[in-house]
């Protein structure tokens, strides 16, 4: 096995977690609390479980998807009644000093489960899959994106969506299918068009605008006319768009940034940290991250595409969409492009809940490459 092991694919992620654990110690600066320490901790742990993770047989994972899948389920109905609330999502559990939020482990279930039914399901000279075929990957996304939506955490919700939906368009689907996907997006962009760009007097005639919350109302508002609240739903963005176009091409340096050392970025260290980067860093810099993480993605689709089986492919095709789409809408979202999400950028932000379930994931993508010319 070990001549098959990622070795490009391991350096880029350990050097992802290099810079993330460096820029965490810029972001944590005294006299609050060094995260960076921390991480280093969850860091560990979390190559513990990798190592653990390479050392079992994937094809045991693939029969224990089932179990996982449930036990993810189980874990987010029981916040409902043991959850820690937290800026207004019930999303942690909360055991001492320690917190974990299952829904971080919930988008590995859902691709181990995804994964497992293509391969199961997987019919020679099948046509591709149409409405009637699909009914059993959209029931394994649907239930727990409807749990963690209504904790509420939309942006995790996105991810399980998005990650979920590259998986099935993996899969091949019918072209009508496809085509309904194309005129949904058409129609998302009508429905913003209405609901807050077109000019008509108020009240305005809503679509589903009064059924949002209105931190959410205010967040694609703001997103939309990034002026018009600077100091209430645009201060996010407004500040981090500061920090990152301050950075130049050569950045401020480490440790000298404004922003991040008077505080003016809100969650600094979690959901901005790209912010923190491209500030003290500057451009040059984030085209280096960005390498990395394209490094990432390529080696991971490597491992798809040369995987001894559909499981490991579809495995392999769902890890990699669930970290490009999270690094998308997180990097999106920080130079002003997408929505504020609570999304964190992973292996950069601080957390252990998401810095072991990316760990894991890559764990799942080493274990398929060893394994390729095994059975």
């Amino acid at each position: 096995m070990v001549p098959h092991i990622p070795w490009g694919l391991i350096f880029s992620v350990l050097a992802v977690c290099g810079l993330g654990i460096w820029n965490l110690a810029s972001a944590s600066r005294p006299p609050h609390s060094p995260v960076w320490g921390s991480q280093m901790g969850y860091l560990g742990i979390s190559m513990v479980a990798v190592l653990v993770v390479c050392l079992v047989d994937y094809r045991w994972i693939q029969r224990m998807a089932l179990p996982i899948y449930v036990g993810n389920i189980l874990l987010l109905i029981a916040l409902r009644f043991f959850g820690h609330t937290a800026k207004g999502a019930e999303s942690w559990f909360v055991i001492g000093p320690f917190r974990m939020q299952p829904a971080e482990f919930m988008k590995i279930g859902v691709v181990l489960m995804l994964a497992k039914v293509y391969h199961d399901d997987f019919q020679p000279n099948a046509p591709s899959y149409n409405l009637t075929r699909l009914w059993k990957p959209v029931l394994v996304v649907f239930v727990p994106f409807a749990l963690v939506l209504v904790q509420p955490d939309l942006g995790t919700a996105l991810m399980i969506g998005l990650s979920s939906l590259t998986i099935v368009l993996f899969g091949k689907v019918r072209w009508y299918l496809v085509a309904t996907l194309v005129a949904g997006v058409f129609a998302a962009g009508i429905v913003i068009w209405n609901d807050y760009i077109r000019d008509v007097p108020e009240p305005r005639p809503t679509i589903v605008r009064h059924h949002l919350k209105k931190h959410q109302s205010q967040r694609i508002s703001g997103w939309l006319d990034p002026e018009a609240d600077l100091r209430g739903s645009g201060y996010h963005a407004a500040q981090s768009k500061i920090a990152v176009g301050s950075g130049g091409v050569s950045g401020k340096g480490w440790r000298e940034g404004t922003q991040t050392g008077l505080r003016f970025l809100p969650e600094q260290h979690t959901d901005f940290i790209f912010s923190v980067w491209a500030e003290e860093h500057g451009f040059v810099m984030c085209i280096v991250l960005l390498v990395l993480y394209g490094a990432i993605f390529i080696f991971g689709l490597g491992v798809g595409f040369n995987a001894r089986d559909r499981f490991g492919a579809f495995v392999a095709v769902g890890v990699v969409a669930m970290l490009f789409w999270q690094v998308f809408e997180n990097i999106g979202m920080v130079i002003g492009l997408l929505p504020v999400t609570g999304i964190t950028l992973p292996l950069m932000s601080y957390g252990g809940s998401s810095l072991l379930s990316v760990m894991l994931s890559i764990g799942l993508l080493v274990n398929i490459s060893m394994r390729r010319h095994m059975f």
